[in-house]
């Protein structure tokens, strides 16, 4: 009987050293490996963080200016080089009696004069939307991008009410970029010229900047 046991373990000692065992070696080695990665990625995702507080010389924050721009805003909407286009409305908007929900693209001229020729100084560009049911107010998005020497490649970015019928108008400052970066303060608009016929402006703003 001792020969013929032999005889079958003979073969099964034969397939544990062949390739069934290289397999489950291989295996063995996938499974240690996958366990490795995964870890790891546990450890960089513990590693990071979603806000850390920095000393104000990281970006190199001293003492702010605060900067006076007065310059002139040219709203034109009429005739074939209008700079102020509407590009949507609401169902209501033609028979509102302030024109709600009109949604009007810009890219406007500034100059520091009043006159078109004037020196100019940048753009406004973003968009105005007609956002009051009983009075003729807007709601305006606008980056003022400026072009001169000094502030060449700066922006400001404006947000708020704009109730066009009041006299004097104010606007928060809410961003900036280039010279203009963690800005902060308020702009003051005055219409200068209103063209009843074709609706084109001409307003004068004041900005007081903390940069």
């Amino acid at each position: 009987m001792g020969p013929k046991v032999q005889s079958v373990l003979g073969p099964i000692k034969r397939r544990q050293n062949g390739p069934w065992t290289s397999s489950v070696n291989k295996f063995k080695v996938l499974t240690i490996t996958s366990k490795i990665v995964l870890f790891s990625l546990f450890l960089a995702g513990k590693s990071q963080t979603f806000s850390t507080s920095l000393p104000r010389s990281t970006l190199r924050l001293g003492r702010q200016n605060l900067t006076r721009l007065h310059f002139f805003f040219h709203d034109v909407v009429g005739g074939p080089n209008a700079t102020a286009i509407r590009v949507a409305a609401a169902p209501i908007t033609n028979t509102s009696a302030t024109g709600f929900g009109a949604v009007v693209m810009m890219d406007n001229l500034l100059t520091i004069g009043p006159e078109p020729n004037s020196t100019r100084v940048g753009r406004a560009q973003g968009m105005y939307t007609l956002a009051d049911l009983s009075n003729m107010s807007f709601m305006i998005v606008q980056n003022y991008v400026f072009d001169e020497e000094r502030f060449n490649g700066s922006t400001l970015s404006i947000l708020g009410r704009n109730p066009i019928m009041s006299p004097v108008r104010e606007f928060p400052v809410v961003g900036g970029s280039g010279v203009f970066r963690f800005a902060s303060g308020y702009a003051e608009a005055r219409t200068f010229f209103f063209n009843e016929t074709n609706g084109d402006a001409i307003v004068e703003y004041n900005v007081y900047v903390l940069h």
